[in-house]
Formats: C-alpha cells, structure tokens, sequence
C-alpha cells in the first residue's frame, strides 16, 4: 500500500521478491522452516542483516538478479546452520 501510494499507481509485479525477503529474515534471524520456534527479535535482526546485504549489494553496483542468488544462498545457508544444530543438539 505504501508502494503504490508513493507511486500513484497500482503495479501487479510490484513486491515479488517481498516474499524472498520476509522468509530470509526470519530464517536469518533463528527461525526455523519446521516451524514452532524463533523470536522477534531475531526475526528483527535477520530483518536488519537483510537490510545491510540489500543496500551493500545495491552500493557495490551488483545486479538485481545477482542480488536475488546471494540471498538465496544466505537463506540455504541459514537453514544449513539450524539443520546442523538440531541434529548436534538431537
């Protein structure tokens, strides 16, 4: 709604990539894709560090498709890390 409000204009493919984002943040932020834990606090950290790699990439003049698989990478990365720590915990 702010998107369009700023943009005076509706646009169907605006926000695709939101998702993408909102689902690495949580994940960053110690969520996990099991479900049935996280904070949100964490998911406001994961939020921020999504932040920091969106506007250091959109600084460092990469792509927006570039951008789009550092993300994905971060998020398998992520969810590597939490795999790894249920089973060494279990």
């Amino acid at each position: 709604m702010i998107e369009a409000s700023r943009l005076m204009t509706g646009q169907p493919t605006a926000g695709m990539t939101y998702e993408l984002l909102a689902i690495a943040a949580v994940v960053i932020g110690g969520g996990s894709l099991r479900g049935g834990e996280g904070s949100v606090i964490g998911t406001l950290i994961g939020g921020f560090i999504m932040g920091l790699l969106s506007n250091g990439s959109d600084l460092l003049g990469i792509s927006p498709d570039l951008q789009q698989v550092i993300i994905g990478a971060v998020i398998i990365l992520a969810v590597a890390v939490d795999e790894f720590r249920k089973r060494k915990i279990g």
